[in-house]
């Protein structure tokens, strides 16, 4: 796709409908994992599973934001018209993403055990979680070479083969989900089995790819290597983004083990509503990508004017995404809910967190939407700053203050639409700073 010509509504949506189909398609295999457990192995399976999410994050999120550096990079030299310039970034992102896979796999084992138990997972739960985050883990280093490989796709406006890649690996997980744990009886230990091979899967189809492509992106193993200059350029972007996504885990973290204190019911029924919440999410998150892209590629063309026509077709696409998809949630919350787990009682906890999430969800869209397009301009920092005090902070300064005093459920979910809220009002005013940035200094070269 050509991003740096043509009408931007058009091709933004056209753009991210596919991503939005893959992280659709992704979030759905992981309900099937969620519902198979609860159906088949128990609310305390369901459970289980759900405690380890936000501790899989922290663990995963600082190193896959590299591959965020790798789009914004790529997307740059691809709007510049730099081939030399981007193989050189395939080479060194593919190089990256296994060293980062092997790196987060070890510490995974290592430590997924007593930061289980720092958080105060339930003990009727903890070896079920610790069992299946250690399985889990072996599949890191393939979904880390999946998610840089896509990067180096989505950089050049090829949104399509990722979603038809883990479309592939999606059935087979579902297939392998049933076949281990209706069949052999494995419990989350197979579920855990059944993601690694999917992912072993996505993995060698994206390598496939780019090794039999005949384009810029072509990847060479032979030529695989680290490009000093490459690992700054990606480093810049990633890092700062990735960090980000740590920061964002460090408060989810910290708001699970408030979960975790009101027994493994509550865990079980948070844990089915934020899998439903993340349809929501997630497909607000395909505008997030459309930024990081498009806003990368016309920078590299400079054409920064477009950049603002980016903005705000990626913000009223995120509101109508909103308003139709949490609207659907709240109406049809009970039978969803009921869809993972048959117990009543968590249905209606699972009921209070989607109801308390959805009425402000589209400030979660801003929140992520805006640092896409502030990135995509080469600024990595600030939106970062913003993530670090107006969701990470401020969450724990809820939980020390707000919920300390009134420790109720509604008390703990509310602090996602108030930071929400106020994150988002920092990422829009970083993102007006880096827009005057741009266009002085596009003024100055001019001059």
């Amino acid at each position: 796709m050509d991003m740096c010509s043509g009408p931007l509504f058009k091709n933004i949506l056209v753009f991210a409908l596919p991503i939005m189909a893959m992280d659709l398609l992704q979030l759905l295999f992981n309900a099937v994992n969620m519902v198979v457990a609860g159906q088949f192995s128990g609310k305390e399976a369901l459970a289980a599973i759900g405690a380890t999410g936000s501790l899989i994050n922290l663990i995963v999120n600082l190193f896959m934001g590299l591959s965020v550096g790798t789009s914004v990079v790529v997307a740059q030299e691809y709007g510049a018209k730099q081939p030399e310039d981007i193989s050189r970034s395939v080479h060194t992102s593919i190089c990256i993403s296994i060293i980062s896979g092997l790196i987060v796999m070890a510490a995974g084992l290592i430590l997924c055990k007593p930061l289980l138990i720092m958080m105060g997972t339930p003990a009727d739960i903890l070896p079920l979680s610790v069992l299946y985050m250690k399985v889990y883990f072996l599949g890191i280093p393939a979904s880390m070479v999946y998610n840089f490989g896509a990067g180096i796709l989505r950089a050049i406006g090829d949104s399509r083969r990722p979603m038809n890649y883990l479309l592939v690996s999606g059935i087979v997980n579902v297939a392998l989900n049933l076949f281990f744990v209706v069949a052999l009886h494995m419990g989350v230990g197979g579920l855990a089995l059944a993601t690694d091979i999917s992912q072993y899967l996505a993995m060698v189809l994206i390598l496939m790819y780019l090794i039999r492509s005949d384009g810029v992106i072509r990847f060479d193993p032979r030529k695989m290597r680290i490009d000093g200059e490459k690992l700054r350029q990606i480093a810049r972007i990633g890092l700062a983004a990735g960090m980000q996504s740590l920061l964002f885990s460090i408060s989810n973290v910290l708001i699970q083990a408030a979960v975790n204190s009101f027994g493994s019911a509550m865990v079980a029924a948070s844990s089915a509503a934020a899998n439903i919440e993340g349809f929501v999410g997630t497909s607000m998150n395909a505008y997030y990508c459309a930024a990081v892209s498009f806003t990368g590629q016309n920078m590299g063309a400079k054409k920064f004017d477009r950049i603002d026509t980016i903005a705000k077709v990626c913000t009223a696409l995120v509101f109508v995404t909103w308003f139709l998809l949490s609207g659907l949630t709240m109406l049809f919350a009970r039978p969803l809910l009921a869809l993972y787990t048959p117990d009543r009682f968590i249905v209606e906890l699972g009921v209070t967190r989607l109801n308390i999430m959805m009425i402000a969800y589209f400030t979660c869209g801003i929140m992520n939407v805006f640092p896409g397009i502030t990135r995509g301009m080469g600024f990595s920092v600030l939106p970062m700053l913003c993530t670090l005090v107006g969701a990470c902070l401020l969450r724990i300064l809820w939980l020390w203050t707000f919920f300390a005093w009134h420790p109720t459920i509604v008390m703990l979910f509310v602090c996602y639409p108030i930071t929400w809220t106020l994150a988002g009002i920092g990422q829009v005013a970083t993102f007006f700073y880096a827009r005057r940035k741009v266009r002085s200094l596009g003024s100055t070269a001019e001059a």
